[in-house]
């Protein structure tokens, strides 16, 4: 069982986020601490003034709020900025996360030249890491 699980959410997969959710309850410790985490991508945002990516954090945040309620949890909400393999890993490392529970999904090819970001979270982190699918 898990105290402090980490659980990634694209917010344009939201919907990927059921399983996720499921599996982390499934393995929480009572009192575990659960958290919704998105990354706001630096590469998508490049052109885009701080301003509007200030606004894509705080919708990624009122999208994370909303999953939480309609799965009927209370877990903290987190959003941040970046590379989201590297932000998640380091995330992870910031609060001591004992589980990263990420989503996959069907590779395209831009995932077997580039590697996908589950696949990066399973290699790199150094806790535990559950694939829902």
């Amino acid at each position: 069982m898990y105290k402090q699980i980490l659980v990634p959410v694209e917010i344009a997969h939201k919907e990927r986020s059921g399983p996720m959710i499921e599996a982390a309850q499934s393995v929480a410790e009572d009192g575990a601490n659960i958290t919704l985490f998105n990354v706001v991508e630096d590469d998508v945002m490049v052109q885009i003034p701080e301003g509007a990516i200030e606004e894509a954090k705080a919708r990624a945040r009122m999208e994370l709020e909303a999953i939480a309620a309609a799965a009927g949890i209370k877990a903290k909400v987190e959003v941040r900025r970046g590379r989201a393999p590297t932000v998640i890993l380091a995330y992870a490392t910031e609060v001591g996360a004992d589980l990263i529970i990420v989503a996959s999904h069907q590779p395209g090819l831009q995932d077997y030249l580039l590697g996908s970001t589950a696949a990066r979270v399973v290699r790199h982190a150094t806790c535990s890491v559950l694939v829902t699918r």
